[in-house]
């Protein structure tokens, strides 16, 4: 998700507007918008490795590190999502009165242009399951939220991570033996327009079901809500990412091992993963019948609470850890400078790989070398987004976006 400091609150596009990839001075306001660039970075290098990266099963700190970027990275970006969405609504206090109504219109049009982004990269028919439309459809059904406070946020987001997936599990069943999601389909405008399952997809059976990632973008929107320069704060935070993380991952193995045949349930019933790493690696594949057990594990993208409660712990303890490292030390910035780039121009980056994939056949090549073919494409992205970012404020698609919004201002 793009992170436009430009509709954010005024002295924080001031100085973002100084800070591009050549080490900003670290004010305050400055360090925390570049800190979010380096975690959003983070998070689109990670997709990049996820998708064409080598794969876990070499082995190694390469094949862990490969096995980390799965799943953690596009949850790192939900986050980054909902911390943009109360960035374009007002932070510290939200907007009110016409201000707000507008930065709403900007929200919802931004949601728009997003999922028809989404379904177009699809439509390019690559290996990689865009999460735009997902993206953008959540960021629809959380404009009514801006005006919460932090901890109300934070309670609504443990509400649906706990509540949502077990709704999940149950419609995914349905939807595998009923013939309803056929006539729901056959009549669904979205599913005509995009050659797609449309709602159902989109909400039930896609790789990114709104109703789990949902979540979040609001735990996302509670992080923004939050005063992150008061002391202490950070450091809080990145104990309670530290205690999610622990909470989510250590749950579903503990699960796994006291629950009787949960091992044996999951191993049954997915194309050919070993559940004995359920509990933190995609490795287990994905299930090809539905069962309850399934609800133990705790693998990236598995949709389970365990799931979303490790993920949003890691994804905590990033922002934080960027948020600090950028703040504190100039050198720092310099040497992540390409990565806080990337960041910058994060849709637009994100957009091009999958691009790119498709222009060179990446995913079409089985014997291509992938850790290449990932080093190349990441050198070349950080390289043109540095390039970029000395000469213009915004990436190619970021202005795009930013035009898009522009008749929110009629909006009275």
């Amino acid at each position: 998700m793009v992170h436009d400091v430009s509709e954010a609150a005024p002295s924080e596009a001031a100085s973002a507007v100084r800070a591009d990839a050549a080490a900003p001075s670290p004010t305050s306001s400055t360090g925390r918008l570049i800190g979010l660039d380096l975690a959003r970075g983070l998070a689109v290098l990670g997709m990049y490795a996820a998708h064409i990266g080598p794969d876990p099963s070499v082995g190694g700190p390469l094949g862990w590190a490969m096995e980390v970027a799965r799943g953690r990275s596009s949850a790192l970006f939900a986050l980054l999502a909902g911390f943009t969405l109360v960035l374009l609504t007002g932070r510290p206090q939200p907007r009110t009165g016409r201000a707000g109504r507008q930065a709403m219109g900007r929200v919802l049009i931004r949601s728009a242009v997003l999922v028809a982004l989404g379904y177009a990269l699809t439509c390019l028919d690559t290996s990689v399951d865009v999460i735009l439309a997902a993206y953008g459809m959540v960021f629809f059904l959380s404009v009514p939220l801006y005006r919460l406070r932090a901890d109300t946020l934070a309670v609504i987001a443990a509400a649906t991570a706990l509540v949502l997936p077990q709704v999940l599990y149950p419609l995914r069943a349905a939807v595998e033996g009923g013939s309803w999601a056929d006539a729901v389909i056959a009549h669904d405008p979205l599913a005509r327009i995009t050659d797609s399952d449309g709602i159902i997809e989109l909400f039930i059976t896609g790789a990114y079901p709104v109703l789990t990632w949902l979540p979040f973008v609001i735990a996302g929107m509670a992080l923004g809500r939050m005063d992150l320069a008061r002391p202490g704060i950070r450091a809080k935070v990145a104990l309670l990412g530290g205690a999610l993380a622990v909470l989510g991952y250590g749950g579903s193995w503990l699960a796994l091992h006291l629950v009787p045949g949960a091992q044996a349930a999951v191993s049954a019933t997915t194309d050919g993963g070993a559940a004995a790493s359920a509990w933190w690696s995609d490795a287990v594949g994905d299930p090809t019948t539905s069962t309850p057990d399934w609800l133990l594990v705790a693998a990236p993208h598995s949709q389970t609470t365990w799931s979303i409660l490790g993920n949003t712990g890691v994804g905590l303890v990033v922002i934080t850890a960027c948020l600090i490292a950028t703040e504190r030390s100039a050198r720092f910035r310099w040497l992540a400078a390409p990565v806080i780039a990337v960041g910058s121009v994060s849709l637009t980056a994100y957009t091009g790989h999958i691009i790119a994939i498709k222009a060179l056949g990446i995913d079409s090549l089985p014997t291509f070398p992938a850790l290449l073919a990932l080093v190349c494409l990441a050198a070349a992205t950080m390289l043109l987004a540095v390039a970029w970012k000395r000469a213009f404020r915004r990436g190619p698609l970021e202005y795009m976006l930013h035009a898009a919004t522009t008749p929110a201002r009629l909006i009275n």
